[in-house]
């Protein structure tokens, strides 16, 4: 059996966000928040919710319990730094807290993510099942000559 640790990262959450983009709503705001104090703009993505929901549904299941503020630094990234003449350094910076806790609250509402007690979050048998079935989908669509010699 095919589980989510046996595809690329990046396969898997372009599958489990095109399942997801019907599930989950994108709210009003997103189409002018930006992602994190280190952005100049908003993301231009159309589908840019479900892939960030995707995203967060794979970490959350690899590395939970996990909360908003380690997923906040995971999602993060540099500040500053764009001027050629820069003086000071880069500091790193946090991603957008909102973001996130408002994908985690509506992956609870779907049934994908639990909350367990103070730890963080848990991915729960159903989203489990939903990673590692569109896993074993991403599996079948991969082109992997080096298995072709077995077959």
């Amino acid at each position: 059996m095919t589980t989510l640790y046996d595809v690329p990262a990046d396969d898997l959450n372009d599958a489990v966000a095109a399942k997801l983009e019907d599930r989950l709503d994108e709210p009003d705001w997103a189409e002018y928040a930006k992602t994190g104090d280190g952005r100049e703009l908003p993301p231009e993505q159309e589908d840019f919710w479900a892939r960030r929901a995707a995203s967060i549904l794979r970490k959350v299941a690899v590395d939970g319990p996990v909360g908003v503020e380690r997923l906040a630094t995971e999602y993060g990234g540099k500040k500053g730094g764009s001027n050629r003449y820069q003086v000071a350094p880069e500091h790193r910076t946090d991603g957008s807290r909102n973001v996130i806790r408002t994908i985690l609250q509506q992956l609870e509402d779907e049934d994908l993510v639990d909350t367990e007690g103070s730890a963080g979050r848990i991915v729960t048998s159903d989203g489990r099942s939903l990673l590692d079935d569109t896993a074993g989908e991403v599996m079948e669509d991969l082109d992997r000559p080096e298995l072709e010699r077995y077959a």
